[in-house]
């Protein structure tokens, strides 16, 4: 797959990593990142694109919010930073013929860096929305979002995602997409994104 290849619904996949209670109680943008997810996941949906959450540590930190809960009722969960530690999931990315996967969740940094490196350096493409992924600091997710970018990520955004995975307007999706776009969300943070 090339780098310059478009992310369409094809191949296509959807992670959204550990959006949990606890963890968004000390992300600033936590609302932007739940508003963003749920958009992507509606998305998904509509356009029939695999999707997948985990719950970091649930005992500790709480289970996913009840918005994404209720659109993802399985969430297996995990002790590692990364989501291709949970074999579920890479068997599941696999036996799809999944080769891109878009990533939204907590913490930019941390689970959400650690699963995009992984996944990439298993040979898949990676593509991470910038206004759906959080950190509890500014300059952790700006600095997160210029290294996955540098090591080979896409970094885009949520209305993006939406327009790529769609790829035309005389589709039979397209107005739910359209709508989905339309009801937007909070303006992503004011630092410069890489």
């Amino acid at each position: 797959m090339r780098a310059s290849q478009r992310l369409t619904a094809l191949h296509g996949a959807l992670l959204v990593i550990d959006v949990q209670e606890k963890l968004l109680a000390a992300v600033p943008e936590g609302d932007r990142v739940v508003a963003n997810s749920v958009r992507l996941i509606e998305g998904a949906r509509t356009l029939d694109i695999p999707i997948w959450a985990t719950e970091q540590y649930p005992k500790g930190l709480g289970p996913v919010v009840p918005k994404i809960a209720e659109l993802i009722p399985e969430r297996p969960e995990k002790l590692a930073f990364h989501c291709c530690s949970i074999p579920r999931i890479l068997e599941q990315l696999y036996g799809r013929h999944v080769r891109h996967v878009t990533l939204t969740g907590i913490e930019a940094h941390v689970c959400v860096a650690q699963t995009a490196l992984e996944l990439l350096d298993l040979g898949f493409r990676v593509q991470v929305a910038a206004d759906a992924v959080a950190s509890r600091n500014q300059m952790d997710w700006e600095f997160a979002l210029r290294r996955l970018e540098n090591a080979g990520a896409t970094i885009s955004t949520t209305e993006a995602v939406l327009f790529e995975w769609c790829e035309t307007a005389d589709r039979p999706e397209f107005k739910a997409i359209s709508n989905l776009i339309k009801a937007g969300a909070r303006p992503a943070p004011a630092a410069e994104a890489p």
